[in-house]
C-alpha cells in the first residue's frame, strides 16, 4: 500500500464504510432479537450476521484482503484439519478394538448333564 494521499483517502473511506456496515449489522443484530425466531432458525441467522461482520473485521481492519496467498493456505490447512477430525471418528465405528468377545459355551452345559 503506497503513502500517497489517494490512497490515504481511499482508505479511510473503506473503514469508514465498513464502520457504517457493522454498525447497520448491529441494528440488524438487535432487531433480529426482537423477533423471536425457533432457536434453530436463530442460530442460522446469528451465525449469519456474525459471519459476515467477522469478514467485514477481518478483510479491512486486520487488513487481510491484502495477504490472499496466506490466507488461502490457512483456510485449505483449516479444512483438511477438519476433514481428518470428522473422518477419524467415522472410521473407527467399524472396528471391533475393546468389544469383548463373546464365546458359545459347550452345548454340554445347556443340557444339565
Amino acid at each position: 500500500m503506497h503513502s500517497d494521499q489517494e490512497s490515504i483517502r481511499k482508505s479511510i473511506k473503506s473503514y469508514w464504510m465498513i464502520g457504517a456496515a457493522l454498525f447497520v449489522f448491529t441494528g440488524i443484530t438487535v432487531a433480529v432479537n426482537q423477533v423471536h425466531l425457533a432457536v434453530p432458525m436463530a442460530i442460522t441467522v446469528a451465525l449469519i450476521i456474525a459471519t459476515m461482520k467477522g469478514s467485514m473485521v477481518a478483510s479491512i481492519f486486520m487488513h487481510l484482503s491484502h495477504e490472499k496467498k496466506w490466507i488461502y493456505g490457512s483456510l485449505i490447512l483449516t479444512v483438511i484439519g477438519f476433514t481428518i477430525l470428522m473422518l477419524v471418528p467415522g472410521l473407527t465405528i467399524g472396528d471391533s478394538i475393546g468389544t469383548p468377545i463373546h464365546v458359545e459355551a459347550p452345548a454340554a452345559a445347556h443340557t444339565g448333564h
